[in-house]
This record gives C-alpha cells, sequence and structure tokens, in this order.
C-alpha cells in the first residue's frame, strides 16, 4: 500500500539534459528545456519537442534553458519542467497524484541560495521528502566505487554547465573544485570558431553536433572521425556556405578550455593528502558525464597528470545511476545527503 502511494525518483538535474530514475530504470532522459506560450505563460513542450523548436520559434513561443552553470536561473521555468518530466513518468497509471520522495544530484559548488533553489523547486514540482546529494558523491556510486571505504577515489564529472573534480574517502569529499567550464563552453568556443575562422553563422544546436561529431581533445587520433558538413549562412553576404570541418580544427578551437578544466585538476591533485594520492595513483582517475565523451580526452589528461585515466561505463548516466542507489539506499547514505 505504501509504494502505491508513495513514488520514488531520483533525479540528475543537469544543465544540458534531466535524466529521472524510478525503479531502477531510466524513465526520463530529456534535454534540460521547456518552450512555453508567451500570451498564457503555460507549458508548450518539455525536452526533446523543445529542444527541436530551439531557434525556430516565433513570437508567440519562447524556448528556456532552466539551467545555467549547474544552477537554477529561472525558477518559474524549473518548475514547469520539472512538473512535466515527473508527469512522463506516471504514465496513465494512477488516478490520482502520488506523495513524492525524491533524491536530487546537485553540483558541489552549489552556494545556500542555488541549493535553497534547487529543494523548493523540487518540493513545488510534487516533492514531499527532497534529499540532495553532490554530483561527484553520485558519480563516484553510480561509477561503483565503494565510496565508504578508507581509500581514494578521483572522479570528474563534465557535465554541461558545470566540471565537478573531487577526491572521495571514507562516504566524504576530502578536496574538491567546481568549475563552470564544461559542455556549454565547449559549444560557445566551437560557435565562436566558426564565425571567426569561416565566417559562418552557427546556432547553438548546430555547435552541439559539430561537437559529437568530430569534437576531440587532441589534434592527432589514432581512430579519426571524418569531417563534418556544417551549412549556415556567411556573416557578411548572407548567402549559404557549405564547409567541412576537421576534428583537428575543434581540438585547437577547444584547446583553451580544455586547459583550464586541467589547471582545476592539478590544483586538486596538489591539495590531496599523499595517502589517498597514492591510492589515486594505483587506481588511477575517472570521468563521467557528457564531456568525458570527448574523443582523446582521457589520454591528455593522462598525459598532463601522468595517472591513468579512464572513462567510466555509460559516462552520460553515471550521476543518474549514483542517485538511484542513493535513492535505495537513503538511510545508508544519510550522511552523504542534504
Amino acid at each position: 500500500m505504501f509504494s502505491f502511494f508513495t513514488q520514488e525518483i531520483a533525479i540528475d538535474l543537469g544543465t544540458a539534459n534531466t535524466i529521472i530514475i524510478h525503479n531502477d530504470k531510466v524513465v526520463v532522459d530529456e534535454p534540460s528545456i521547456v518552450a512555453i506560450d508567451n500570451r498564457t505563460n503555460k507549458l508548450v513542450a518539455i525536452g526533446h519537442k523543445a529542444r527541436q523548436m530551439h531557434g525556430k520559434t516565433h513570437e508567440n513561443i519562447r524556448t528556456i534553458r532552466p539551467l545555467r552553470d549547474g544552477v537554477i536561473a529561472d525558477f518559474n521555468a524549473a518548475e514547469l519542467m520539472l512538473r512535466g518530466m515527473i508527469k512522463l513518468t506516471q504514465r496513465g497509471t494512477r488516478l490520482f497524484n502520488p506523495s513524492l520522495k525524491m533524491v536530487v544530484a546537485i553540483p558541489s559548488g552549489s552556494t545556500e541560495v542555488e541549493i535553497r533553489a534547487v529543494r523548493d523547486s523540487s518540493e513545488h514540482a510534487g516533492g514531499r521528502e527532497v534529499f540532495l546529494i553532490y554530483e561527484p558523491m553520485a558519480a563516484a556510486i553510480g561509477i561503483g566505487f565503494d565510496v565508504e571505504a578508507p581509500e581514494g577515489n578521483m572522479v570528474i564529472d563534465i557535465g554541461g554547465g558545470t566540471t565537478e573534480i573531487a577526491v572521495i574517502s571514507l562516504g566524504g569529499i576530502v578536496c574538491n573544485k567546481s568549475i563552470r567550464i564544461a559542455g556549454d563552453d565547449f559549444t560557445e568556443d566551437i560557435m565562436e570558431y566558426m564565425r571567426n575562422q569561416h565566417n559562418i553563422k552557427v546556432g547553438d544546436k548546430t555547435a552541439e553536433d559539430i561537437k559529437i561529431n568530430v569534437g576531440a581533445a587532441l589534434p592527432d587520433l589514432q581512430s579519426p572521425p571524418a569531417d563534418y558538413i556544417v551549412r549556415g549562412p556567411h556573416q557578411m553576404t548572407a548567402l549559404p556556405l557549405e564547409i567541412p570541418v576537421s576534428y583537428s580544427e575543434i581540438a585547437h578551437c577547444l584547446d583553451k578550455s580544455i586547459n583550464k578544466i586541467e589547471i582545476a585538476i592539478m590544483g586538486v591533485l596538489e591539495q590531496t593528502p599523499p595517502e589517498l594520492y597514492a591510492d589515486i595513483y594505483n587506481k588511477g582517475i575517472y570521468l563521467a558525464g557528457g564531456g568525458a565523451l570527448l574523443r582523446g580526452l582521457d589520454k591528455r589528461i593522462r598525459d598532463k597528470t601522468n595517472i591513468p585515466v579512464y572513462v567510466s561505463e555509460d559516462p552520460l548516466h553515471a550521476v543518474a545511476r549514483g542517485t538511484g542507489i542513493a535513492l535505495r539506499n537513503v538511510d545508508k547514505f544519510s550522511f552523504l545527503m542534504r
């Protein structure tokens, strides 16, 4: 009876994608974007449908990404998005709305105000019990580390808005850094590069496609992807252009942003106690998040740190998986939550 009246969900509320886990299954995996009717302020579409509208709307519809840099930038849109996505998990199976128990993953560098915003949005979207867990801790649990063991584990979660770097031991974060350089910055770098280098205007959806198809962290890869054809208007003449873009060009344009991530990683390693450093050297550094899929990034970080670097299995869902495990074991992991 209790399970009938209560629904337990784990949410990875990301800048780029929101993932919801229910009964150990990913039930929602949608872009974090909503389309709203300007006249009525009502929800028109969420997720993939809203993403298809992005950059193509007329004056009566606007698309909003409620999260920026890992935190809620538009409270109302975030609440509408959460409500809509939670409804997707309840597809016509119940006569009433169940009481919601949820665990939500948040960036480790969140301020008290930002944490409050996530909690309030979750409660307004129907959450009766809301627990918050830091993303690097959730990623470590999702990767399969025993976070309570007296040994060092290093996780780098490169999401859409933030890169979370943390050393975890004995169920806590020993040292960490959360920087606002991540997937969205890579997309902006590509847009700027296309404007400056090729005189072609591209939107963020096209820049995202370029990143997925030919994104790379190194200019020399063993198995390089084929060039990606980009179509768009010339900046000055507005005449159509068709330009092939290679992975080495993208590696060059992403170099500055990746360099900032490397500096942050070295900063965390400098703060790491020697005993934990030895554990990390033996076990390696693990990458999670969508940014981990950037070609050659693991090799580049390995060359920089001289420590083995591994991309976790299914890095896009590592944080969500860990949040789901924390939800199942709320009593066991209560000391990790806020």
